[in-house]
């Protein structure tokens, strides 16, 4: 490397000349052939061979100076003879065309006389042996993968685990059947310091005696040191072990994505309850946190110490952070600033982490149709879900504005000029500028999760779903969004406060009838911030469709008509009037733009609950 550098630096580099007759005679661009023939006789009555000498000063043969003699005759001819201009013209030199040669640099040891039986043996070992093993190395190994990045063999494994009334304990016990284990705790690694790491979480980790029983009765060695390990990891012990405590970071980034992995196996069968244990598993996961324990402890410096010192000795229910920053920032400090518990420069750290998580909050969810007044059976039902990031415990919360919960869509009065002859911008246009609008505009992503045990950076996910809770199933699967619209925190890490707007489609029902459903949003890395809201489908047979859709083609009475004179009167406002009709020529192209309108309007239809 360093020879290559060297060779770098003191190589000059060479650039090819361009044989230029201007630039061999010294001469203007611009000069006439009168000019030429002029100064070529000046040159030559300096530059001829017969008329000058070689100069030893300046190392100057009787060759060299023959050869420049012959290029400026050539330049000569080059700009006065017209068959020779045509040769330099075409070829870039008088001559006519140039023969070249193209080289490749090789390390001579490969040209070399007698070595090319050994170019042959490396170029068969590298194309014919180490090309198809890497090539194969690679194709069979993608082939022991799912699509959700798992090892086939524990896909298998957790398709065996699955059950209906799976609890987060449960699924914690899930998660050491994966074959992505078998790499960290190989050799005397499956084995070494168990019993150490079930003493310590036994007597600090808060398990429920069946999961305490689960962890005792496992035979294999390898799985139940890493369900030992993930349960020290969910309880933040410190196993006084350098080799154990890394052992038991490494255990959850593998674990996390055996939980995705459940979670598509979950979604297959539908029960919402270990669909909804599967997701509040990954947050449980990514805070290493353990099943049913307080939120609070997603803060830094809190411990199960100063949990119970805000939540009281007794309490049968958690605090949430939301909560916790409700309180009076007076009692906050009482709570948890003491002896014991945390100190001023602590307390403020946790409260700055605390403002800064995206919890999102639910403004207001629609379901519609695209086009229509209502749901018919079996239509494409679109699910619109305004929301906007309100971290917990900001000083001032702005109200949402009516405007930004407004549904955008196509606009109705250029669909109705459109048809009417009197449209200044195609509806398709229109619909396709928008389009490339909403293509340009850069998605915003979430800041990375505040995780400090998680050994991977890992951006929140908001899985957004429907679900039907007098059966216990999931209506529709869960949409996932990682990226908005808007920005969430601004360039001082303030919050923007800005709704989001997020779209899904499903298909309604074939049956007419009322589906109440509950909409979820859940965070797959911060425990305590879900939402739930209430939401009623409304499918009507295709007759009511109809009839709407003849109401709409109803014109307004005309402004000058007796009927318009009365709803004048009843009303107290005049119906607005009629739009002039076009000239004949102009209703042709009307009818063709409307026809094209017809086909691309789009209607808002707001069918059931907005959620404030």
């Amino acid at each position: 490397m360093a020879w290559m550098v060297y060779l770098i630096t003191v190589t000059a580099r060479s650039a090819p000349k361009i044989w230029d007759p201007y630039e061999i005679l010294g001469i203007s661009r611009s000069a006439d052939e009168r000019a030429i023939s002029k100064h070529y006789k000046r040159l030559s009555v300096k530059f001829h061979p017969d008329k000058i000498k070689p100069d030893p000063a300046k190392n100057e043969t009787v060759e060299m100076l023959n050869e420049r003699f012959v290029e400026l005759t050539k330049a000569y001819k080059t700009l006065t003879d017209e068959e020779i201009r045509n040769n330099y013209i075409q070829f870039g030199h008088p001559d006519g065309k140039q023969s070249f040669s193209i080289g490749i640099a090789l390390p001579k040891f490969i040209v070399t006389e007698g070595n090319g039986k050994f170019v042959l043996l490396l170029y068969g070992i590298l194309f014919g042996v180490l090309l198809p093993y890497t090539v194969g190395r690679w194709w069979y190994g993608n082939q022991r993968y799912t699509k959700d990045n798992v090892l086939v063999a524990s896909a298998g494994n957790l398709f065996r685990e699955y059950k209906p009334g799976l609890t987060g304990g449960d699924m914690i016990g899930t998660m050491s059947i994966g074959d992505e284990y078998t790499e960290l705790l190989n050799g005397d690694h499956a084995h070494s310091g168990l019993a150490k790491i079930e003493k310590k979480i036994f007597e600090s980790v808060d398990m429920s005696p069946t999961d305490k029983l689960a962890l005792s009765k496992l035979d294999d060695e390898r799985r139940r040191k890493a369900l030992a390990l993930l349960w020290a990891y969910l309880g933040r012990v410190d196993l006084e072990d350098n080799t154990l405590n890394n052992e038991k970071f490494q255990v959850a980034p593998p674990a996390v994505t055996l939980n995705n992995a459940f979670t598509t196996i979950a979604l297959a069968f539908g029960n919402l309850q270990p669909i909804m244990t599967s997701l509040h598993t990954s947050q449980n996961l990514i805070q290493a946190i353990a099943p049913n324990s307080s939120p609070l402890l997603q803060l830094p410096y809190f411990t199960p110490n100063v949990v119970r010192s805000v939540e009281g000795e007794h309490s049968k229910t958690h605090m949430t952070i939301q909560k916790f920053m409700k309180l009076p920032e007076v009692k906050r400090r009482s709570m948890t600033i003491g002896s014991g518990l945390l100190t001023d420069s602590q307390y403020q750290t946790a409260v700055s982490v605390a403002r800064r998580i995206p919890a999102l909050e639910l403004c207001k969810a629609v379901l519609r149709v695209q086009s229509e007044k209502v749901i018919t059976p079996s239509s494409l039902v679109q699910l619109v879900v305004k929301a906007r990031f309100v971290p917990p415990g900001c000083e001032y919360v702005p109200p949402v504005k009516e405007s930004d919960l407004v549904i955008e869509d196509i606009d109705e009065d250029a669909i109705a000029d459109a048809q009417t002859g009197n449209a200044t911008v195609d509806p398709k246009e229109k619909e396709k500028k928008t389009q490339s609008e909403k293509e340009d505009e850069p998605e915003i992503q979430p800041p990375l999760a505040h995780a400090p045990y998680f050994a991977r950076d890992h951006s929140p996910r908001w899985h957004i779903f429907l679900a039907d809770v007098k059966q216990d199933r999931m209506a529709v699967p869960p949409f996932t969004f990682t990226k908005f619209d808007k920005p969430i925190f601004d360039d001082e890490g303030k919050p923007t406060f800005n709704v989001q707007t997020m779209k899904m489609q499903f298909q309604a029902p074939p049956q007419v009838g009322s589906f109440p459903f509950v909409l979820n949003i859940v965070c797959d890395s911060y425990i305590g911030f879900d939402q739930e809201q209430e939401i009623t489908l409304e499918v009507e047979d295709l007759e009511k469709a109809a009839a709407v859709a003849q109401e709409d083609d109803i014109s307004e009475p005309d402004e000058d008509s007796i009927a318009g004179q009365m709803q004048a009167l009843k009303t107290g406002q005049a119906p607005p009037k009629k739009k002039r009709v076009a000239e004949s020529s102009e209703d042709d192209e009307s009818d063709t733009d409307g026809d094209a309108a017809d086909d691309t309007s789009e209607t808002d239809t707001e069918t059931d609950t907005d959620g404030e």
